[in-house]
C-alpha cells in the first residue's frame, strides 16, 4: 500500500535484510547504448524513446516473446529449472526491444528476480538488467517450517501496523532472490485495515528453513461536461450519457470512471451521475454525495492519463489502453490518498473535517503513478526502493501539475502544496530541498534506507530538482526555490522535459525491483546514454546531480 504521506510516520518497515544489496546489474549497455546514438548526433536525440504501440502490435510482441521465452532463458544462461513469464514490452523509436520478465524456479515464483532483456532492431542481443545477479538454485525445496508458522507471523506484523486481522489471506510457496543468495521461502499476505482506515495488504516473506522474516511490504500503493473543482477552477470533463443521465466516466481515456464509496472503506461505490452534466460547486462541502471532490477525481484522471500519453506515448496506467477507476469520500475525515494495484484503483479521503478532500492535481498524478511503477519496475515499497517508489510519484506528480497548465494550481515542485495538510498553508513535500519539512532526506546516507519511504524519497526528489532547474536560488511560477548540493559545487539543470524523459526511461528499461540509490544512478546513466549520447550534455548533467545528492 502506497498512501501519500506516512500519518504518525507509522509506515516505517522493519526489514530483515537490506534492499540496498540489490545494485542494477548491466551488461554492454552503455556501450551498446553510445553505440546508437552517437556524440554530437543531434538530429535524432530521442531515437531511445518509447513509441507508440497499437493494443495488438503490443499483445503480438508479448506473444512472441513468450513463444520465445525458453530460448531466451538458455541464451542468457538461466538453469534448466528457471521459466521466463513476459510482464511487458517496451519498443524504442529506433526498434530497440526491452522486454521485462518475471521467473520462475521449478515451478515457483521467484520474488526479485525480475529482468529485462534489451534486443536491438536488428535482432542483436544488447543487454541484459537483473534486479539479482544471484544463480537462482535451491537445496531443497522442501519447507522446514510450516505454513501456519509463516502465517502467524504476518499476522503480528500486520497488527503492529494497525491491523485488526486475526488470519491470513494465504501463504504460498516462492523463492526469494530480493536480496542476497536467493532461498526457499513463504509469501504470506494480510489484509484487512490498517490504523488511520488504510486498506491493508501486507506482504510478508518467510524463510522456509528458519521461519525468518526476511522482508514485508505493502501492496496497496499509496492516486465533456463542465467540473467546478476545487483546486483547479471550472475545468473541462469528458462524461457519457446514458438515455437522459450523465455518467462520470471517460469514454476516451480507457474507460475511466468515478465512484462514490459515501464514506464507505470497502467496494466500488456507486458511479456519479448527473442531469446536466455539471459536476461540482466549486467549494467544499461535508455532504458524502457531494460532486466537487468528484470532478477534482476526475480531472485529476484525466490529465494524469494525457500527461503519460503526450510524455511518454504510454496509454494508460499499464500502458494498455485500459482506465483505472476512482473512487471518493473514502471513510470518515481520512486523510489521505491511495493507489491499490490489486483493484486498479485511485482512492481518496476527505481530509479534516471531511471538507479538505486530498483530491488536488499533484496528488492524483502522485498516486497513479505509483500504478505505472507497479506495471514497469515494481520497485519494492521498503528501503531505498521503497524511497524511489515514492519519489518516482513525486516527479510524475509534478510533471502531472506543470502538463495542465492550471492557472488555479500552476506548476511548481512543491509536493501536495494545495490539500494543507499541516494546516500552516506548509506543502507536504519540497524537492528542492526536502529537509524543509522536518524529515525528508537532501542527500544519500548509508542509512537512508532505515527512514520511511515517503522521507528517503527526498534523496530521489532533490536529485530531479537538480537535474531539471540546477542549483542555487531561482524563481519559478512565482515559487522562489534554492537548492544545495552535497559537494557545494554548482549544478546546471537540462530542463524539466529532459529531465522526465531520462527518469521515465530509467524506471521503464532499466530499474528492477530491487533498485537502490546507487542502482538508479546507473539506471538514469544508462537511459541518458541512450537517449542523448554518453558524452552527451545530459549525461554529464545526470552524473553531476548524482554527485550532488551524494550518490556517486
Amino acid at each position: 500500500m502506497s498512501p501519500l504521506y506516512a500519518r504518525h510516520k507509522r509506515i516505517t518497515l522493519a526489514v530483515a535484510t537490506a534492499v540496498a544489496a540489490g545494485a542494477l546489474v548491466s551488461t554492454g549497455l552503455t556501450t551498446s547504448a553510445s553505440a546508437q546514438t552517437p556524440a554530437g548526433a543531434a538530429a535524432k536525440p530521442l531515437a531511445a524513446a518509447p513509441t507508440t504501440l497499437s493494443a495488438a502490435a503490443r499483445t503480438t510482441l508479448i506473444r512472441q516473446a513468450q513463444a520465445d521465452a525458453a530460448r531466451t532463458a538458455r541464451h542468457i544462461g538461466l538453469g534448466a529449472k528457471e521459466k521466463l513469464v513476459v510482464k511487458d514490452v517496451v519498443k524504442d523509436v529506433d526498434g530497440t526491444v526491452h522486454t521485462r520478465y518475471e521467473r520462475t524456479y521449478a515451478g515457483l515464483p521467484v520474488l526479485g528476480g525480475d529482468l529485462i532483456v534489451h534486443t536491438a532492431k536488428s535482432g542483436k542481443a544488447e543487454g541484459i538488467t537483473k534486479a539479482n545477479k544471484s544463480v537462482i538454485k535451491v537445496a531443497s525445496l522442501k519447507p522446514q517450517v510450516t505454513a501456519a508458522k509463516a502465517e502467524k507471523q504476518a499476522v503480528s506484523a500486520a497488527k503492529a501496523l494497525g491491523s485488526a486481522k486475526t488470519s491470513a489471506d494465504g501463504a504460498r510457496k516462492v523463492i526469494w532472490a530480493g536480496s542476497g543468495k536467493p532461498v526457499l521461502a513463504y509469501e504470506t499476505v494480510v489484509g484487512g485495515l490498517q490504523d488511520d482506515g488504510t486498506p491493508n495488504q501486507l506482504h510478508v516473506i518467510t524463510d522456509a528453513a528458519s521461519g525468518k522474516k526476511l522482508f514485508e511490504y505493502q501492496g496497496v500503493e499509496n492516486v465533456t461536461g463542465t467540473g467546478k473543482s476545487l483546486y483547479s477552477g471550472t475545468v473541462s470533463l469528458d462524461t457519457t450519457l446514458s438515455g437522459s443521465t450523465y455518467q462520470l466516466t471517460d469514454a476516451g481515456r480507457g474507460g475511466h470512471k468515478t465512484y462514490n464509496l459515501a464514506r464507505k472503506t470497502s467496494g466500488t461505490g456507486t458511479l456519479f451521475t448527473d442531469a446536466d452534466n455539471v459536476w461540482g460547486t466549486g467549494t467544499a462541502s461535508s455532504s458524502s454525495t457531494d460532486q466537487t471532490a468528484a470532478a477534482d477525481a476526475a480531472y485529476g484522471a484525466q490529465e494524469t492519463w494525457d500527461f503519460y500519453k503526450s510524455t511518454f506515448n504510454r496509454s494508460g496506467i499499464k500502458n494498455n489502453g485500459v482506465g483505472a477507476y476512482s473512487r471518493v469520500h473514502y471513510g470518515n475525515a481520512y486523510v489521505n490518498a491511495f493507489w491499490d494495484d490489486s483493484c486498479f484503483c485511485m482512492t481518496y479521503g476527505d481530509g479534516s473535517g471531511n471538507v479538505n478532500p486530498l483530491t488536488s492535481l499533484d496528488v492524483a498524478g502522485h498516486e497513479m503513478s505509483h500504478g505505472v511503477t507497479s506495471n514497469t519496475a515494481g520497485l519494492n515499497y521498503s528501503g531505498e526502493s521503497g524511497g524511489l517508489n515514492e519519489g518516482t510519484s513525486d516527479i510524475f506528480g509534478t510533471g502531472v501539475e506543470f502538463f495542465a497548465n492550471n492557472p488555479n494550481d500552476v506548476g511548481d515542485y512543491l509536493i501536495g502544496e494545495e490539500i494543507d495538510i499541516n494546516g500552516d498553508g506548509s506543502p507536504l513535500r519540497y524537492m528542492d530541498k526536502p529537509s524543509k519539512d522536518g524529515g525528508s532526506a537532501d542527500y544519500w546516507s548509508s542509512t537512508v534506507g532505515n527512514k520511511d519511504v515517503h522521507y528517503s524519497s527526498g534523496v530521489a526528489n532533490h536529485f530531479f530538482y537538480l537535474l531539471a532547474e540546477g542549483s542555487g536560488s531561482k524563481t519559478i511560477n512565482g515559487v522562489t526555490y534554492n537548492s544545495p548540493t552535497y559537494n557545494g559545487a554548482a549544478v546546471t539543470g537540462i530542463g524539466r522535459a529532459k529531465a522526465l524523459q531520462i527518469w521515465y526511461k530509467a524506471l521503464t528499461t532499466y530499474m528492477t525491483s530491487t533498485t537502490n540509490y546507487k542502482a538508479a544512478r546507473t539506471a538514469t546513466l544508462n537511459a541518458a546514454s541512450a537517449l542523448y549520447g554518453s558524452t552527451s550534455a545530459e549525461y554529464k548533467a545526470v552524473a553531476a546531480a548524482w554527485t550532488g545528492v551524494n550518490v556517486s
